[in-house]
């Protein structure tokens, strides 16, 4: 039985043509997700999203809350954790403006598509409840990018909690890719008193579910997943609970992984280095 690895029917045909000199990449996007974690009897449990089968992008894959950078998430925020100069050293990046930008996103992103806020009035406290109707305004204004982040938290009086978070892998969309992105993978701790709620417009469904099942449904074909994702799910077994997996955040190889592709005998090979089991050949038109 095939697995669930997402793969675009159109991907051979772009392969060809950058191999070609017919395509010329696209710059990627930054971007930010985050691997949501809560503690369960069988073991810590993460939270996906299933991307609607109308999106253009990986639709019917599960995957986690996450998205672009908005340039405003640069704009100075109230900030609890390491400094941004250790989180671009983290991230691999020059520039604490951009470092910021990207965790800025993940904390963003996780409150727009689940509702879950990583942020508190000191830096020792978050917040416990994010339901209330003023609460769901103030998402919705985020969403349809009326609000700025910086904008919200400071007239909240809230600090952005950047030491909830632990950096754990960066993917780069393949150069053939239409839609391309640079991705940074972030873990947490879902926070005391507050809970997810399906409340994204890019999902149909939601599920809290142990890595280990959801790779074995990803072995089965029976859950859809891009390489990033069930690479990240498979990493993330070994933890006993989300703080073991915080602690183990810090030891993750941060190096981005970028898909090569080439025509070899008249065969696409499409390989993700250090994930072999990723690998695809096709052959002929395919």
């Amino acid at each position: 039985m095939s697995n669930g690895q997402w793969y675009p029917p159109e991907w051979p045909d772009r392969i060809r043509a950058l191999a070609s000199g017919e395509l010329v990449p696209v710059t990627p996007r930054r971007a930010s997700t985050v691997l949501l974690l809560r503690d369960a009897a069988g073991g810590p449990e993460v939270h996906m999203l299933r991307r609607r089968t109308s999106m253009a992008f990986a639709g019917g894959a599960y995957a986690y809350p996450g998205g672009g950078v908005d340039p405003r998430d640069e704009q100075p925020v109230r900030w609890a954790g390491p400094p941004l100069a250790e989180w671009a050293a983290r991230l691999g990046l020059d520039d604490p403006a951009q470092a910021q930008a990207v965790v800025c996103a993940a904390v963003r992103e996780t409150f727009e598509e689940s509702g879950v806020l990583l942020a508190g009035e000191t830096g020792e406290g978050v917040v416990g409840d994010t339901t209330g109707e003023d609460w769901e305004r103030d998402r919705r204004a985020l969403v349809a990018r009326e609000l700025s982040f910086a904008d919200f938290l400071d007239r909240r009086g809230l600090a952005l909690r950047s030491d909830l978070l632990g950096a754990w892998a960066r993917w780069i969309t393949p150069e053939f890719e239409a839609r391309r992105y640079d991705t940074w993978f972030f873990v947490a701790a879902l926070p005391a008193g507050q809970r997810t709620r399906d409340v994204s417009g890019e999902a149909d469904r939601t599920v809290w579910i142990r890595p280990a099942d959801a790779a074995a449904g990803y072995d089965r074909g029976e859950l859809t997943m891009m390489p990033p994702t069930i690479a990240t799910l498979r990493s993330l077994q070994p933890a006993g609970t989300a703080a073991e997996a915080l602690a183990e955040a810090g030891k993750q190889d941060m190096a981005p992984v970028l898909a090569r592709a080439r025509v070899e005998d008249g065969q696409v090979v499409l390989s993700w280095p250090g994930h072999e089991e990723f690998t695809r050949r096709i052959g002929g038109e395919a």
